[in-house]
């Protein structure tokens, strides 16, 4: 696709949701930095609805990093064992907690390269805590984002999620980078569904590759 045609299409998409869904959040429940960060390091290849079942209670005993980390993994275990991969993520989220005490005082740092030192946060997860914990302009791709942005033809087949991510912050307008994560976050999971996307309510078929090529437009 010729590049201003390209643009054409993020044009299109961010003139679309901002109209039809202009305020886009994270759907996980959390009061601070610390919360967050445990919530996202739990929904790796878990649903959001799960998290925020498990959370109340795993807040309610780990206010505090400094609380969590002076615990057990095999005490975090029990609070969080209904979520998958419970015992690396008990590990993980004493080991995120012990270094936010020993590296951070216990405050959970605002930019990327810290965030990526703590165990359990890779680059998906340190974009998400910079976009929705911090306000700035970052693209966590997670497997929503990548399917559905290369459905769309908004990043052109990109073979892996450090190229979508790159592709689509090099289009889309700084002031919306953050929110359009989460639009096609919600988009990914209420519409264009993996295994049969409800094209008929979706409101973005003009510019879709996907649409395009199923029904030989």
């Amino acid at each position: 696709m010729k590049p201003n045609k390209l643009q054409q299409k993020y044009d299109a998409f961010v003139a679309y949701f901002s109209e039809h869904m202009p305020i886009a959040e994270s759907e996980l429940h959390y009061e601070s930095p610390y919360q967050l960060l445990v919530a996202v390091i739990l929904s790796a290849q878990c649903t959001d609805k799960r998290v925020n079942m498990t959370t109340p209670a795993l807040f309610q005993r780990f206010p505090t990093a400094q609380d969590m980390a002076n615990s057990t993994a095999e005490e975090i275990y029990t609070y969080i064992k209904s979520i998958s991969y419970p015992n690396n993520k008990a590990k993980n989220l004493l080991g995120m907690a012990q270094t936010l005490v020993s590296e951070f005082n216990g405050v959970v740092p605002n930019n990327l390269e810290d965030l990526q030192k703590l165990p359990g946060v890779g680059r998906k997860t340190a974009n998400v805590m910079m976009a929705v914990a911090f306000g700035q302009p970052a693209m966590p791709v997670d497997t929503h984002v990548f399917r559905v942005s290369n459905r769309i033809g908004l990043t052109q087949n990109s073979k892996n999620v450090l190229e979508t991510e790159k592709t689509l912050v090099a289009h889309l307008p700084k002031a919306v980078i953050s929110k359009a994560h989460h639009w096609l976050i919600l988009h990914g999971r209420y519409v264009c569904l993996a295994r049969k996307p409800k094209c008929s309510g979706c409101g973005i078929t003009g510019i879709c590759d996907y649409y395009r090529t199923q029904t030989n437009l």
